[in-house]
């Protein structure tokens, strides 16, 4: 395994780390008169740089080590999570991350050969962060899967729904404030990006070191 897989990594490792444990805490922040608490957790902000790392691995390397690289930080993240997190959101983190992160990376693929640059990265994320919020938000605070741990009774207070005027659960403002935070992300990372992938040719590594699948 070459040395820069390893830091790909130790980086996804890292980020969602750090994701699972600042989503426990909402941005006690009043900004125009919106209560953000109501709205994003701090592991919002953190947790979109995950796709960041995807895809760069996967222009790089090629999809099947990109593969690795998610299963890697898979295992690794939920047995360190289980530290820094509760185990439900250890359980909920590392379900929505496994399905979602495939799917960018599966999407990825397919449209890595589109005339436009951004398209596959743009619709790779975007699509599978739209699952990945799903999936975590409902297995980490739904009250109906009490199963998989006790619920935190912040989240599932009634508060306005995204300061829409109507009342749901915390969580379900959170998960659409972490959705948009998400998707302005993966525009805002159109430029690292861009710029780590004119590195990439300027090395003359352009195409993956192995067959696309």
């Amino acid at each position: 395994m070459s040395s820069k897989l390893v830091l790909a990594i130790i980086a996804m490792v890292g980020v969602v780390l750090a994701s699972n444990y600042l989503v426990q805490f909402p941005v006690d922040l009043v900004v125009a008169g919106f209560n953000m608490a109501d709205l994003f957790t701090w592991g919002a902000f953190t947790y979109p740089i995950a796709f960041l790392v995807t895809d760069i691995t996967n222009r790089r390397f090629g999809p099947n080590r990109a593969r690795i690289v998610v299963l890697a930080g898979f295992a690794l993240a939920v047995v360190l999570s289980l530290w820094l997190a509760t185990p439900r959101i250890a359980v909920a983190s590392g379900t929505a991350f496994l399905i979602a992160q495939l799917l960018d990376v599966s999407l990825f693929n397919r449209l890595r050969h589109s005339k436009s640059w951004w398209t596959a990265p743009v619709v790779s994320s975007v699509t599978a962060s739209v699952l990945d919020t799903a999936l975590f938000f409902t297995l980490a605070f739904a009250a109906s899967l009490v199963v998989l741990g006790p619920n935190d009774d912040f989240a599932i207070e009634a508060a306005p729904l995204f300061a829409l005027g109507v009342e749901a659960p915390r969580w379900m403002s959170w998960a659409l404030g972490d959705l948009t935070v998400k998707v302005a992300a993966v525009v805002l990372l159109l430029v690292p990006y861009r710029l780590l992938i004119g590195v990439i040719r300027e090395a003359g590594s352009q195409q993956p070191d192995e067959a696309a699948v």
